[in-house]
C-alpha cells in the first residue's frame, strides 16, 4: 500500500513539474507601453503587394537594409543616439532599398520616414509588444500597401533571417540586459 502511496505522489509531482514547464515554456515578457515608447524605435518595410514576388523582394530588402543597420547602430547604447544616426543616415537607407529593388528589376521606389505612428499589438519570440504610438521607421517599397515585415531597430531584437523565411532573434549581452529590463 505504501509503494502504490509513493507512485502516486511521484506521479502527480511529475506532472505538476511538466505542466510548469509548459507553462514557463509558453510564456512571453510584456513590458509597460510607456517604457516601450521611450525605449524602443521599431523598423517596418512595407511591401508594394501581397504578391509573390513583391513579398519576396521585400525580405531582399530586408536582408539588405538589416545588415546595414546592424553596423550603423551597433555602437548606439540609447534611443536618442540611434534615433539620430537613423535620422542622419536616412538617404544611405532609402539607396540600399533602391539598390536592392533594382537589382532585382523592380523600378518602383522607395519611400523613408523616421515617424510616430500607431501599431497594432504584437509578439516577437518571448516579447510583447502592446498597441499605441512608437516612434519606427519606416519604408515603403512602391505603393507600400502589402502586408509589412517588422522588427525592433533599437534596441536590435532581431536582424538576422533564419531560413525558410523564418526570423531569428540575434542580440549582444548588452541588448538582451536591457531588454530583460524593458520586459521584466
Amino acid at each position: 500500500m505504501r509503494k502504490n502511496h509513493q507512485l502516486v505522489t511521484m506521479l502527480i509531482l511529475l506532472f505538476c513539474a511538466f505542466a510548469l514547464f509548459l507553462t514557463a515554456c509558453g510564456s512571453t515578457k510584456t513590458a509597460s507601453l510607456e517604457t516601450l515608447q521611450q525605449n524602443c524605435i521599431r523598423i517596418h518595410i512595407r511591401a508594394n503587394s501581397n504578391s509573390q514576388e513583391d513579398q519576396a523582394v521585400k525580405l531582399k530588402v530586408r536582408d539588405a537594409v538589416t545588415e546595414y543597420l546592424s553596423v550603423l547602430l551597433a555602437d548606439c547604447t540609447t534611443k536618442k543616439q540611434a534615433y539620430n544616426m537613423l535620422d542622419s543616415n536616412k538617404s544611405k537607407i532609402a539607396k540600399i532599398a533602391e539598390t536592392t529593388l533594382k537589382q532585382h528589376n523592380f523600378a518602383y521606389k522607395t519611400r523613408i520616414r523616421l515617424t510616430n505612428e500607431y501599431f497594432p499589438d504584437r509578439v516577437y519570440d518571448e516579447y510583447e509588444f502592446p498597441a499605441g504610438n512608437y516612434d519606427a521607421l519606416i519604408l515603403e517599397l512602391g505603393s507600400g500597401t502589402g502586408d509589412n515585415w517588422w522588427c525592433v531597430a533599437f534596441p536590435p531584437l532581431c536582424f538576422v533571417p533564419g531560413g525558410n523565411n523564418s526570423e531569428k532573434i540575434v542580440y549582444k549581452s548588452w541588448i538582451k540586459e536591457m531588454l530583460d529590463k524593458l520586459f521584466k
